[in-house]
């Protein structure tokens, strides 16, 4: 399934009405982070906010592993092989890569990967995230210099091939 993200400006009466309007919500740690990404909004502490709608009520969980031509990703056990054979992550490197692969053929500028990634503040600079995808290349493309899992888009960002 191809996702898709959009982008929804909000105007500050209606980030206030819906803050309010999750008061009343069900107590749940997704209501909570949504009033607390909110309120950062509304502070100028953030500029956007990225949302995902996770599990339905009643439904089996999304395909916990993902397989992309020869690469199998394992959000649960958080591991990766490659052929079959186990490729060691950094945490940040996993959740890179199961970002960008589950949203194949999604363009994504260097500071929406930033923005899905990392949940606390960090230093956003282009050359950290190139770092990342160089070094995920080297331990996950049979050769890094030709990739065909992480592609560069030149002048945006990086997406995960869908031809895969």
């Amino acid at each position: 399934m191809k996702k898709h993200i959009g982008f929804i400006a909000l105007d500050f009466s209606f980030a206030r009405w819906l803050s309010d309007a999750l008061r009343t919500a069900p107590h749940t740690h997704c209501a909570q982070e949504l009033m607390e990404g909110l309120g950062d909004l509304m502070s100028g502490n953030t500029e956007s906010l990225m949302l995902e709608l996770g599990e339905r009520e009643g439904e089996a969980a999304a395909e916990d592993i993902l397989h992309c031509g020869g690469l199998s990703i394992d959000l649960r056990l958080r591991r990766v092989s490659r052929d079959g054979a186990e490729i060691s992550l950094t945490p940040k490197e996993f959740d890179i890569l199961y970002f960008l692969a589950r949203n194949r053929g999604e363009v994504f500028t260097k500071e929406q990967i930033y923005q899905a990634v990392w949940e606390s503040d960090y230093l956003l600079d282009d050359s950290n995230i190139m770092a990342f995808i160089r070094k995920l290349r080297k331990k996950i493309e049979p050769n890094p210099d030709a990739p065909q899992y992480i592609l560069t888009i030149w002048g945006i960002g990086y997406k995960f091939s869908d031809k895969l």
